[in-house]
Parts: structure tokens; sequence; C-alpha cells
């Protein structure tokens, strides 16, 4: 049994190592395969070998320098794609900040959106309580137009009973003249007749109120007076009626009134809010008024010294005034806004206003207070329907803006004097020019220089920016008098209704009297 054994053990080993020695040949024919192409390699020349590697070697290079160059536009192609990425990169960032802005301004616009719709809303409904209290305003206009028909009607009424009672009146008035006449026929062969007008006081008056006494003018030649009137600058005076009381305004704010005959002060008129660049005195001697260049005018009751009207209305500076002849009550007025208006004095408000595309320098009433006479910037003197406003005729009367108009005692002339150094004379009726006066060296001081026509329609007097007057006789049309006192422009000259004395006024505010 042990030999067996070890006889099987011994048959084993050799298949084992038969079978290794099989393996190790198949793994030899194995490599032998894979080393085949390189023994045939190896068996070639080497000459075919070498030719074979240097056109390996070329194509390489080649390939080589084709990669270097895809390699350069690769590099350039990169560049420009980084240029564009960077300016696509700062066009974006500019187009947000510009996004950003624009929604900032949104929300702005958003913002006063909404503001403007709540003030559209507020004054919707301010417009709404308008509209509500225009009704009221309009139904209860409705209710004062029919009270004023009735008062219109009531006025009627009233007026027509007043004529009848002056109609009564003058007829007692008439009967009461028939018996005063009657009356002085029989006193006069006594000589009588003053204590007869004396003792029939009442019926009669001696002199009726502001009737206009006449005196003929003298030439004057020597200065009486010289005072010291304003501060600033004198530009208007003007004489009472039939009286040698002498009215000034300066650029002081303030009127005075002098006596010619001492060259004393007598009142002084205060509350003007402006210089005062024209005066003008009712017939009757009782009101002052002042044009002023505060747009307004004042009035003065001589008497107490006080303000008895302001007037409003004017928009700009008021450089003329004048009152009617006829009536204390109508006033009228001119100023830079273009307006001429017409005023109650009474009632102390603006009854018509006559708009003109001139500014007007200076005006004055007609004799019989229905045609108003008006200078303008624009060189023409135009007349006036004071009761329609209508414009009824004009004349070319200076090359340059006319300064003064003064009409004569008679009222069928009137003076006008210009920048042009001119002074003429124009019949009202016609407008026909009826004298030209000038003089060399005769020179107009300002736009609101005042000349004159003496009281017995002889003479005319103007005052030159070289401090002189010159006196023109109208029937000679030459001069007859320069006066010499003033050192400064002369501003106004003005003329008493008793024939004399000449006053003149100058730009430091200097006043003086002739004689």
């Amino acid at each position: 049994m042990t030999v067996f054994y070890g006889l099987s053990r011994e048959v084993l080993a050799r298949e084992a190592i038969n079978h290794a020695l099989k393996a190790l040949k198949k793994r030899h024919l194995i490599e032998e395969g894979a080393h085949a192409p390189a023994y045939i390699a190896l068996s070639k020349p080497i000459i075919s070998q070498g030719s074979e590697w240097k056109e390996k070697a070329e194509n390489l290079e080649m390939e080589l320098q084709q990669c270097y160059k895809a390699q350069s536009r690769l590099s350039e192609q990169l560049v420009v794609e980084v240029a564009e990425s960077r300016a696509l990169k700062a066009s974006l960032q500019e187009k947000e900040m510009a996004i950003a802005e624009l929604e900032k301004e949104l929300n702005q616009t958003r913002d006063e959106c909404s503001q403007l719709k709540t003030d559209l809303e507020e004054k919707i409904r301010a417009l709404e309580l308008l509209m509500i209290e225009h009704q009221e305003l309009k139904a209860q206009l409705e209710q004062m137009a029919i009270k004023a028909k009735n008062a219109e009607a009531e006025n009627k009424m009233l007026v027509d009973r007043w004529m009848l009672q002056k109609m009564q009146d003058a007829e007692r008035l008439n009967e009461a003249n028939a018996l005063y006449e009657d009356m002085i026929e029989r006193l006069k062969a006594s000589g009588l007749e003053k204590l007869a007008r004396e003792q029939v006081d009442g019926i009669v008056r001696r002199s009726e109120e502001g009737a206009e006494f006449f005196a003929e003018s003298t030439v004057p030649s020597v200065c009486s007076h010289r005072i010291n009137a304003h501060e600033g600058g004198c530009a208007s005076i003007l004489f009472e009626y039939n009286s040698g009381k002498l009215i000034s305004g300066g650029q002081d704010r303030s009127v005075k009134m002098w006596d010619t005959s001492t060259g004393s002060l007598t009142h002084n008129l205060f509350g003007c809010l402006g210089s005062v660049l024209d005066l003008a005195i009712t017939h009757d001697n009782r009101f002052v008024i002042a044009a002023s260049s505060s747009n307004n005018l004042f009035v003065w009751d001589v008497s107490s010294g006080r303000i008895r009207h302001t007037l409003t209305g004017h928009t700009d500076k008021v450089c003329a005034v004048d009152v009617s002849k006829v009536s204390s009550r109508h006033v009228v007025s001119a100023a830079y806004d273009r307006t001429i208006k017409v005023w109650d004095l009474q009632k102390g408000y603006c009854t018509n206003t006559i708009i003109f595309h001139s500014n007007c320098n200076a005006l004055c009433f007609s004799t019989d207070g229905l045609t108003i006479c008006s200078g303008h910037v624009d060189g023409n003197l135009r007349l006036w329907d004071i009761r329609t406003g209508k414009l009824l005729s004009e004349v070319a009367a200076h090359s340059l803006p006319i300064t003064s108009i003064s009409l004569s005692r008679n009222g069928n002339v009137v003076l006008t004097s210009g920048r042009d150094n001119v002074h003429n004379l124009f019949d009202v009726r016609s407008l026909e020019a009826c004298g030209t006066f000038r003089a060399t060296g005769n020179r107009v001081a300002s736009n609101w220089s005042r000349s004159c026509i003496s009281p017995d329609d002889n003479y005319i007097a103007a005052g030159s920016a070289d401090g002189s007057i010159c006196i023109w006789s109208i029937s000679k049309a030459d001069i007859v008098s320069t006066l010499k006192e003033h050192t400064a422009p002369v501003l106004s000259c003005t003329w008493s209704g008793l024939g004399k004395p000449l006053a003149s006024a100058d730009k430091n505010g200097i006043v003086c009297t002739w004689t």
C-alpha cells in the first residue's frame, strides 16, 4: 500500500512538470509572434529606415509650424475677443448706471405725479367752492341790480323834483333880481347904490364864486423873492385864482403855499407818498390836487390842510392833472400807464378811462369843460370828448415829446412846448398853428417842463436848462425879456391871474417870483 502511494505521487509530479513545460513553450511562441514585426524591421536596411524617419520628421515639423500659426491666430483672436469683452463690460456698466438713473427719475416723476394729482384734487375742490361762491355772488348781484334799478328810478324822480324846485327857485331869484334892479334905479339918484347892494345881500352875490378877474400883464424884470422851497427839486407851481398866493410841489413829497408879496410860507400840506409832478386847484380855491410818482392823486382841503381824497387807479406815476374850469367836480389826470382818467371829485372815484398807445405828459381842460387837450410822448396834440372818451382830433405838434400844455384865458389858443425846444400856439377849434417861438440857448429841461401864457394872452414864458427864462411877445413873435437868477435848469413857469408876479421853479427846489 505504501509503494502504490509513492508511485502515484511520482506520476503526478511528472505530469505537472510536463504541463509546465508546455505552458512555457506556448508562452515562448506567443512572445516570438509579438516580436516578429520588430525582427522584420530590424532585418530591413538602415538607409531605408533613415529616409522614413526624415520624412516623418519633416511632416512633424510642418504640422508643428501649422500648430504655431494656428496658435498665433488663436492668440490674436483671443486678444480681440478680450478687448470686445471689456468694451461690452464697460457698456453694460454704463447702461446699468443709466437704468439706475432712469429708475430714480421714474420714481421722482411718480412722486411728482402723485403730488400734482393731490394738488389737482385740491384745486378741483377749491374751484367747486369758488363756483358755489360765484353762484351766490351772482344771486346777490342780481338782487343788487334790482335794488340799483329801483334806486335809479327813485333818483330820477328826486332829480325831477329837484329840477322843479330849482325852476321855482330861479323864478323867485328872477323876482328878487327885478326887485334889486328896481331898488338900484331908485337909489342911484341919491348915491346910495353901495348901501343898497349891502341891504339886499343874499339876493345877488357881489361877485360869483370862482369868477376870474382879469388884469393886464406886465413884463417882469426883477426877482423880488428867491425862496428855498423844496429839497431835491420843484417840478410844479401854480397860483390860486384871483390871488397872489403861490402853491408849489416838490420831490420832498410836500405841497406848500406861499405869500408872494412877502415870500413867506403860509401853509404846508402833508400826506403825499411820492414826488409831486403836477398840481391843480379848483376854481373856488377850496381843493388842491397833486399828481404823484406814487401812482396816486392826493386832494387836500385847503381850509383844514387835510387830505380829502386819495384817488387810486393808475398803475404808474401820475404826471399831469387839471380841474374843470366850469365845475370843481371834474378832474382829469394822465399817467405813464398809457391812460387818461376822468374823476368825480365829490364821490372820489374814476368815471371814465381813456387808453392810448402813447403816454401823455401834459393835459388841460377846455374852457367849456367838455374837451381835454393832451400832449403826448409821440409829439402829437390830441383833443378828447370827456363824456364819450373818443378822440376828436389830433395834430403832429412837435418832432419830440410834448412837455407842457397851457390854455389861453379865452380858451381859443393852446400853447405847447416840446423836447425839440420849440413852443407852438394852436387854434383849439381847427388845430392850425398860429405861432412858433424858439430862442438860441433856450432848451427844455425835462419831459415835464411847464411853460405858460400870460393872463392877458400877450406873452409866453418858458424856462431853460441853463437857468434862464425867456419871455416872448405873442404879437411881435420875438423875445422881450430874458430873466436870469436860477443856477439850475428851470422846470416850471406860471403867471398870476392878477397880471403879476411871474413865478419860476428849478431843479434845485428854488422858487423865484418876478415883478
